[in-house]
């Protein structure tokens, strides 16, 4: 009898288990929960949420669970679960609305409109531009100046410039200027490599490359890196000076000018590359990923001079007669004030 009755208990605590499992993947695949959510919303108090580096989806819900964000911890876990895009939620600050439902919440943290610590770096920024955006997210520009100053740099390269990749970083209040920087160094040396610098390219070293992605960034539009890729090219092996306005403007820090001065030209820097032959000794910049690959990958061509004589129209040649007459078309279009939103 007293195993009859063992038997007869197993048969229910299996029935009891499969019935816990269906009504759970009822649940999970159904989209059904009970745990508690608010109605969704867009306006409402804004609450700053901080968001630790490696947190969970569990851990997150949880954060925003004790800052009044969400009604609960798990409805905002199984918002997380059935949205493949919430493992992109950045650590840093979030400004988001308060008394929200779960599945809100995660696309305001998806938001990089609202992230608080936000740090922007565009294609071809200067070191000492990043210095400063750095400063309006909190850093102090004297640390993040140091933290340039001694990061570990990779093998062959001498300056960190052109190192710090253009990309949206987002950092926690406790991040160091240090550890930032570092952060933007991998991430850079990640793209040296993704992009075939570290294979380097006939004569030209890995170093050499990113010196060369960082004046074709400068120079133009994307839709003619590969061209001005090749003018350089062609310029070194002709021992012809490279003759960059770029050089010389991140000499002078004078960022968004067209016109170069003559005197200009007489700057003595080994960044000026109309006094000097070959390469500057370092980035004058720092470059984008399309700059990286046209840097390694030139367009096969035998022009020698270039040269933007209206915005959006480059124009390449390799006739000192040719490239006299479009300086002309230059000037006038100078005057007439078709640059004036780039100066």
């Amino acid at each position: 009898m007293k195993s009859n009755l063992t038997a007869w208990l197993r048969v229910v605590a299996a029935f009891v288990s499969v019935t816990a499992i269906t009504y759970s993947l009822h649940f999970a695949r159904g989209g059904a929960s009970p745990a508690p959510d608010y109605e969704c919303r867009n306006t409402g108090t804004q609450i700053n949420i901080e968001i630790p580096i490696g947190a969970s989806g569990s851990q997150v819900g949880e954060i925003l669970y004790k800052n009044g964000v969400v009604k609960s911890s798990a409805s905002y876990f199984r918002a997380a679960v059935a949205n493949p895009k919430s493992t992109l939620v950045a650590p840093g600050g979030h400004l988001l609305t308060g008394a929200n439902c779960a599945k809100s919440a995660l696309l305001e943290l998806l938001d990089t409109k609202r992230l608080t610590g936000l740090v922007s770096i565009t294609e071809g920024a200067w070191n000492s531009e990043i210095i400063d955006s750095m400063a309006k997210v909190g850093f102090s520009k004297v640390e993040v100046a140091a933290a340039i100053k001694s990061a570990p740099l990779p093998s062959g390269y001498t300056s960190a410039e052109g190192l710090l990749f253009p990309a949206q970083y987002s950092f926690t209040k406790n991040s160091t200027a240090s550890s930032a920087i570092a952060a933007m160094i991998n991430r850079g040396k990640n793209e040296i490599e993704k992009n075939g610098l570290l294979a380097g390219g006939g004569k030209y070293s890995p170093a050499q490359l990113l010196i060369i992605a960082s004046i074709i960034q400068a120079e133009g539009d994307a839709k003619d890196f590969s061209k001005i890729s090749q003018v350089i090219r062609n310029r070194l092996e002709k021992g012809i000076p490279l003759q960059m306005d770029s050089t010389v403007h991140y000499v002078k820090k004078s960022r968004g000018k067209v016109f170069l001065s003559t005197s200009s030209t007489l700057l003595k820097s080994p960044f000026n590359t109309y006094r000097n032959y070959g390469l500057p000794p370092s980035p004058i910049g720092n470059p984008g990923a399309d700059a990286m690959k046209a840097a390694v990958n030139p367009l096969l061509g035998d022009w020698t001079f270039f040269i933007t004589i209206a915005p959006g129209d480059t124009r390449f040649t390799s006739s000192i007669d040719e490239f006299n007459k479009w300086k002309v078309l230059y000037k006038k279009n100078l005057r007439a004030g078709l640059f004036r939103s780039n100066e």
